[in-house]
């Protein structure tokens, strides 16, 4: 066996399958593109999902990847077995090689046999190979051209050797490849141990799994053969260095072990330190990794979906570093050392570094405070048991601690057992698995029914091409050279099945092999317009269509979705096809403008500033981007000026088509989450070393940055951590909202008596004069509710020698409220008063007890639940100290009257 290091490993396995005529892809993001049934990428296939499934052509058959991916959740990756097992992993590499229709089961089997013999060394007798029970191909291959014994290749069944890519579609028997690590290591204790037991038995690790994808499955669960098979494989990275470095555990390989020596490091742990808190350990070193790439591939922590689980595993992380003994933020190190370790196979992380850091800090020091809060929530929750004499703190209450503050358990019962409290821990894992019932569902985005529909497309498509109708490359996109365009129509699509006419009044999708429509994508939205059908000789129209949307179904067809608005369109007819000149180039403004404001917020903000999204509409631009903090109004004064000047100086902007890599090189920005092919657009305002922004990008755009004319930001705002949002207006847009506010200056300029420029502090003379007459007021307004006050307080009885009060008075607030309770207290130094008052249209209780009667058992929370009761409402507080709230008006008299009641009832004798 060879030992080798992880980037050893990685490398080998590129180039064992470059010299075999494969393409080496990149690694795609951790979030799937334009899949809305994955929550992460998980399997080396997902970014090759549409050509196994046809709806996608690549320009090479073979493929290899060294593959991100992320898994949270399924049979055998619960969050919660990462820690305590040596081996499971939230983020993971997948090596994989692919076929599409070129080769199949002899090459693919083969391949894996001689790299894993040949360049690794691996002893051939400890290899066991699997195959599907019905497979006697993969049987025969793996005996005849291998070599390897029948009675070591085991059959088995579609549980474990028969892959499906969802109930219909792709799928074909698989074969796996399992490692024999010796009886020594055998944990299941069955004397005939082998693969096909399939027990989980640490005697075999599965290295390799071939899948061959052969069949196609429809809706009836028939399968038919596929014209073009193809091969899909997938192998652990983690688990096969584990195996070359002889490692006890994947946290013991160079992939780990840099990390556990930096919390090591960091904690001041002995090597027994570490070792009796190695759960812990394996846990931050997990998650680092993961939250790392997470943020890299453009994920913020969120409430929800993506967002939820980076929180979730950051969280976590956070969570064991304090239990270990981390008193402040650390996991921007442990990010650190996976950037340095990393970034040499995945360079957006040394690209995005600063960012990555400053995300995770930022969501870490939230954390800490969030804990802070949860031990003050911990605090009142006990004060209020114990004046109920309850020991118990309820499942529930101490899980929404966990999950909403992100307090956990076990600190939960540590801190509870100091104060004599215990913890209803079945009552908390029962609401955990009712969470985890809920997160479980959500992991689902949805089947979308998407691939039925594509697929009818692609039958479309194909059919057209067959009939010379369409190019093979499918419609010609004219949308970059003119607006209008003299063409045929090829097709006619109601309700996505193929038609020979449609009428006036139709809502239909017209197919043109040339379109001078630009179709929805990249953040730009689709041009509007007409098609319409006419007489050659006498350029008369016959019939008009609007086009609403001209749509990308497929790469390279495009359908114009639309309402035939007079005549009857046939199948054959010569179409003008017009694209709405005016909005096109609102939309182009727009665009340009995009491009120009990112270059300058990189220039003014920092070159951490990264685009997360866009919007390009005729209307206005919206633009998402990496930033921490909200933008002061002079570095917005500096963006939009800076914009200005660039549509002033009227930079040339060109578009010219180059191999990825080379527009890369020359430094172009590529977009995180895009997909790419080999030959990209790429987008340049400015000329030669003066090109001051490149792009890559597939949009329209104006020729000349004056063509612009004014740019104006409407909004700046946040939309998630570190995520900033701009709105702003271009061109014509932006001339009339510039109109408008001159006008409106103007205006209040005359109504103060002022000259416009004058205004603003004309109107902060006033605000001061409001605000002085406010306090005024204000001061008038409380020393009327204390007068008023002071006459309630005389009629507080005496209930069993303690004065009483309850009442319902003017607040407009419930800040007033308690200040009047403290009067009370003031005038009563031993008493009890429960307030009532209409706030907003609803029903508020304010209750306090001194400091004397709660050590004689009352309690104000207690009181004050009580009563809220009667409003159909309820609340708690301190046992000094508490507030409720509720529903009910009606009642808010006979609630805080009954508080005699109560004292009576609750005060000891």
């Amino acid at each position: 066996m060879k030992r080798l290091t992880s980037k050893e490993l990685r490398d080998a396995f590129l180039q064992f399958f470059a010299e075999r005529g494969h393409t080496i892809v990149p690694s795609s993001s951790l979030v799937p593109h334009n899949d809305p049934t994955l929550l992460f990428t998980n399997a080396g296939m997902v970014q090759f999902k549409d050509v196994f499934l046809g709806l996608e052509k690549r320009e090479y058959t073979r493929a290899a990847t060294a593959q991100k991916c992320m898994r949270v959740s399924g049979k055998h990756n619960d969050l919660e077995t990462v820690g305590p097992s040596p081996r499971h992993h939230t983020f993971f590499e997948m090596l994989g090689n692919f076929s599409f229709g070129d080769y199949f089961k002899r090459e693919a089997i083969r391949y894996a046999w001689d790299f894993l013999t040949g360049v690794l060394e691996l002893d051939p007798d400890r290899l066991w190979p699997t195959v599907y029970e019905e497979d006697d191909e993969a049987f025969d291959l793996w005996h005849t051209m291998i070599g390897v014994p029948t009675e070591k290749i085991a059959r088995m069944g579609k549980k474990t050797n028969f892959w499906m890519m969802g109930d219909t579609g792709p799928c074909g028997p698989n074969s796996e490849i399992h490692y024999d690590r010796g009886k020594e290591f055998c944990t299941c204790g069955d004397p005939h141990c082998r693969p096909e037991l399939d027990n989980g038995c640490d005697r075999w690790w599965e290295l390799w799994n071939l899948v061959f994808m052969q069949f196609n499955m429809d809706e009836k669960g028939q399968m038919t053969r596929l014209p073009r098979p193809g091969v899909d494989t997938g192998m652990g990275f983690e688990r096969l260095i584990s195996l070359l470095q002889d490692a006890p555990s994947n946290y013991d390989t160079d992939l780990f072990v840099p990390i556990m020596r930096r919390i090591q490091e960091l904690l001041g742990h002995s090597d027994e330190e570490m070792r009796k808190r190695i759960v812990g350990y394996r846990i931050i070193a997990d998650h680092g990794r993961a939250t790392t790439f997470l943020v890299g591939d453009g994920v913020r922590p969120g409430n929800e979906g993506r967002g939820y689980v980076l929180r979730l595993i950051l969280r976590r992380a956070a969570r064991h570093g304090k239990m270990l003994g981390f008193t402040e933020p650390f996991l921007g190190e442990i990010a650190k050392v996976v950037i340095d370790q990393m970034s040499d196979p995945y360079t957006e992380l040394s690209l995005r570094r600063e960012f990555i850091l400053k995300i995770i800090n930022q969501e870490e020091e939230r954390f800490q405070q969030t804990l802070s809060t949860g031990l003050g929530l911990l605090e009142e929750m006990m004060e209020s048991l114990r004046a109920e004499g309850k020991r118990e703190i309820p499942g529930e209450q101490a899980f929404r601690l966990y999950d909403t503050y992100g307090f956990p358990l076990d600190l939960t019962r540590e801190v509870a057992a100091e104060q004599g409290f215990t913890v209803d821990v079945q009552g908390f894992q029962q609401a955990l698995e009712e969470q985890r019932e809920r997160a479980r569902a959500a992991q689902h985005f949805g089947p979308t029914g998407e691939e039925d529909r594509l697929a009818r497309y692609r039958q479309v498509m194909d059919k057209l091409q067959a009939e010379g109708k369409l190019p093979a490359q499918g419609v010609d996109q004219l949308c970059y050279e003119t607006y209008e365009a003299d063409t045929r129509l090829v097709a006619i699509l109601r309700d996505g099945e193929l038609a020979d006419s449609a009428r006036e009044g139709e809502e239909v999708a017209l197919v043109l092999p040339q379109t001078p429509f630009y179709a929805e994508k990249g953040g730009q939205v689709g041009d509007t317009g007409i098609i319409a059908g006419y007489e050659r000789a006498t350029d008369a129209l016959t019939w008009e269509f609007e086009v609403a949307e001209p749509r990308e179904v497929l790469p390279g067809f495009i359908v114009h979705f639309g309402k035939m608005t007079s005549g009857t369109a046939r199948v054959g007819d010569e179409v003008w096809a017009a694209v709405d000149y005016e909005r096109r180039q609102d939309i182009a403004r727009n665009h340009t403008a995009t491009h120009i404001l990112h270059s300058e917020l990189r220039y003014i903000l920092g070159e951490h500033v990264q685009q997360a999204g866009s919007l390009v509409t005729p209307d206005y631009l919206r633009f998402d981007f990496t930033h921490s903090a909200m933008l002061t109004q002079d570095e917005l004064d500096a963006v939009e000026q800076s914009v200005n000047d660039a549509i002033l100086a009227n930079y040339p902007v060109s578009a010219e088509v180059e191999p990825y890599k080379e527009a890369v090189a020359k430094g172009a920005i590529a977009l995180f989450g895009e997909k790419y092919g080999d030959r990209v657009r790429v987008v340049r305002i400015g000329t030669g070393e003066e090109a001051f922004s490149q792009e890559l990008c597939g949009g329209t755009h104006v020729a000349y940055t004056g063509e612009i004319g004014l740019f104006l930001i409407q909004s700046e705002s946040s939309v998630g951590a570190g995520l900033r949002r701009i709105v702003a207006l271009t061109g014509r847009a932006a001339q009339r909202m510039a109109s408008q506010r001159i006008r409106t200056l103007n205006a209040a300029a005359a109504f103060l008596g002022c000259n416009p420029e004058e205004v603003d502090r004309k109107v902060l003379n006033l605000m001061e004069r409001v605000q002085a007459l406010e306090k005024t007021l204000e001061g008038w307004k409380r020393l009327q509710a204390r007068q008023q006050f002071e006459t309630l307080i005389r009629q507080a009885e005496k209930v069993r020698g303690v004065p009483v009060l309850g009442a319902v008075v003017s607040a407009s607030d419930v800040d007033t409220m308690r200040e009047m309770t403290d009067w009370f207290r003031e005038a009563h130094p031993t008493g009890v008063v429960l307030l009532g008052a209409v706030i907003n249209e609803k029903p508020s209780l304010v209750a306090a007890v001194t400091e004397d009667l709660v050590k004689r058992g009352l309690s104000a929370a207690a009181l004050v639940r009580d009563a809220a009761r009667l409003i159909e409402g309820g609340g708690g507080g301190k046992p000094t100290l508490a507030q409720a709230g509720g529903r009910d008006v009606s009642r808010l008299a006979e609630a805080v009257q009954s508080v005699s009641a109560w004292v009576r009832e609750h005060l000891p004798a």
